[in-house]
C-alpha cells in the first residue's frame, strides 16, 4: 500500500540482516516511514493505547501466574497473598485487574469511532471481522479472569454463565461439562479457567498482528471517509507515521496512562464488587448476581427476553440475543448500504448513531440494576407499593433499538439519506475549504 521501501540500511551488520530477514525494514516501512492521513483525529490513537494496556496485561499477568494457586480452597488466599507479601505485588495486581476495564473503555471508544466514521466499509472489511473476534476473545479472557480469585461474585458469576451456555441446543451441555470438568462449578473448572486465562493473551495478540497488517494494505481511514490511495492527492494527503503520530499517541497514551495510575494507586478497588471480597460459598447465593461493567449491556440483553419465542424459550431466547449483540456485528460491512462512510455527511443517521450510543450506555445501567426496580415512580397501588416504569421494560425497550439499528436504520438510511457534498481531498478539509 506505502508503495517502494524506502529504507537503507546504515551499516554493514543492517546490509547483512536486511538481505536474510528485513525484519527492521518492515518495522521501518509499518511504523516510521508509513503513509497516514494527515487529518487524524485524537480518536485515533485508542489503537495505540490498546496495544499499551495488551502489554501491560500480558506482563502483569505472567508475573501474577507466578505466584497464584488455582486450587478452590487456596485461590482466593493466594490473591490476598500476591497483594500483602510479594514485593509490589499489590500494584501489580492492581495494575492488572484495573487494566482490564482501562482496556475495555479504550475497546469500545475505537469500536464507537469505527461505527461513527464508517471504518467498517470496504476494502476494510477483514479488519473490521478480525476486531471483532479481538473483542470477543477478550470478553472470553476478562470473564475466566473474573472467576480466578474465586470470591463470591467469581463463584456465582461462573455459575451463572455456564449454566446459560448449557441452554444452547445440541452443543449447550457438552460445552458446559466441558468448562466446569465435572457435574458443577469447582476445582476442575479453576483449573482450566486458569489455563484459557494464561493462553488467550497471546491468542489475541497474534490476532492483534493480523489486525495490523491488514490495517496496511487499504491503510489508516480518515475522518472523511476518503480513500487517499486514489488520485494524484494522496502524498498531500499523508504524512509520514513519525514523528508526526507517534508523537500525537505518544501524549495520549501518557495522559491516558496518567488517569490509569490515578485509579492504580489512589482508589485499586473502586471498580471491583464488594462481594468479590468475600471467599467463594457455594451455600450462600449472593443478593444480586452481576458481571463486570464492561459485560452490563450484554446482560440486559439476556434478561429483556422474558417470553417464549415459538419454540424457544425465554432462556434459550435471551442466551441467543445476548450473543447475537456480538454476531451482528461481524456482517455489519454488508448492513450498511451507505456509499458514504462518515456520518459526518450523514446528518439525519448521526442522530441515530448518538440514540445508539446512548442506547448502549442505558443497557449498561440496566444490567446494573435489579430488573423489579423502578426507573421512575408513576404513583401506588391500592396496596400501597410504588408502581412506575422498571428497568426490565427500558432493558426491552433499548435491545430492541440495538438490534433495530443494525437491520433497519443502517440499510434504510443508505437508501433514503442524501448525504452532503464531501471535499475533493484530505487536503480540502484541512485547510478549510471543507464547509460540512
Amino acid at each position: 500500500m506505502s508503495g517502494p521501501s524506502t529504507y537503507e540500511p546504515k551499516s554493514g551488520f543492517t546490509r547483512w540482516l536486511d538481505d536474510r530477514l528485513p525484519i527492521i525494514r518492515l518495522g521501518w516501512d509499518s511504523f516510521v516511514d508509513f503513509p497516514t492521513p494527515r487529518n487524524l483525529n485524537y480518536w485515533w490513537t485508542f489503537g495505540g493505547i490498546l496495544a499499551v494496556f495488551l502489554m501491560i496485561q500480558i506482563i502483569t499477568g505472567i508475573i501474577l501466574a507466578m505466584h497464584y494457586v488455582p486450587h478452590e480452597s487456596m485461590a482466593f488466599e493466594s490473591v490476598e497473598r500476591i497483594r500483602r507479601d510479594v514485593n509490589f505485588g499489590w500494584m501489580i495486581q492492581s495494575m492488572h485487574a484495573n487494566g482490564a476495564a482501562f482496556f475495555f473503555v479504550a475497546v469500545y471508544l475505537h469500536m464507537f469511532r469505527g461505527l461513527y466514521y464508517g471504518s467498517y466499509k470496504a476494502p476494510r472489511e477483514i479488519l473490521w471481522i478480525l476486531g471483532v473476534v479481538i473483542y470477543l476473545l477478550m470478553m472470553a479472557t476478562a470473564f475466566m479472569g473474573y472467576v480466578l480469585p474465586w470470591g463470591q461474585m467469581s463463584y456465582w458469576g461462573a455459575m451463572v454463565i455456564t449454566n446459560l451456555i448449557g441452554a444452547l441446543p445440541f452443543v449447550g451441555d457438552a460445552i458446559r461439562e466441558w468448562l466446569w470438568g465435572g457435574f458443577s462449578v469447582g476445582q476442575s473448572t479453576l483449573n482450566r479457567f486458569f489455563s484459557l486465562h494464561y493462553l488467550l493473551p497471546f491468542v489475541i495478540a497474534g490476532v492483534v498482528g493480523l489486525h495490523i497488517w491488514a490495517l496496511h494494505v487499504p491503510g489508516n481511514g480518515n475522518p472523511v471517509g476518503l480513500d487517499v490511495r486514489k488520485g494524484d492527492s494522496g502524498k498531500k494527503d499523508t504524512l509520514p507515521f513519525h514523528p508526526y503520530y507517534t508523537v500525537k499517541d505518544g501524549f495520549a497514551i501518557i495522559v491516558y496512562l496518567m488517569v490509569f495510575a490515578t485509579f492504580v494507586f489512589f482508589m485499586p478497588n473502586v471498580l471491583g464488587h464488594a462481594d468479590n471480597f468475600i471467599e467463594a460459598n457455594p451455600l450462600s447465593t449472593p443478593a444480586h448476581i452481576v458481571p463486570e461493567w464492561y459485560f452490563l449491556p450484554f446482560y440486559a440483553i439476556l434478561r429483556a427476553v422474558t417470553f417464549d419465542i415459538g419454540p424457544i424459550d425465554a432462556k434459550l431466547g435471551g442466551v441467543l440475543a445476548m450473543f447475537g449483540a456480538i454476531a451482528i456485528l461481524f456482517v455489519l460491512p454488508w448492513l450498511d448500504t451507505s456509499k458514504v462512510r462518515s456520518m459526518r455527511y450523514r446528518p439525519l443517521t448521526r442522530w441515530f448513531f448518538i440514540f445508539f450510543v446512548l442506547a448502549c450506555l442505558g443497557l449498561g445501567l440496566c444490567g446494573a440494576k435489579n430488573p423489579d426496580d423502578l426507573v421512575f415512580v408513576m404513583g401506588q397501588d391500592a396496596e400501597g407499593h410504588e408502581v412506575g416504569f422498571k428497568y426490565l421494560w427500558l432493558g426491552q425497550l433499548l435491545t430492541v433499538y440495538y438490534f433495530a439499528y443494525f437491520v433497519v436504520v443502517l440499510p434504510l438510511m443508505g437508501i433514503i439519506e442524501k448525504p452532503k457534498e464531501r471535499p475533493a481531498s484530505i487536503e480540502a478539509a484541512v485547510l478549510g475549504t471543507d464547509k460540512s
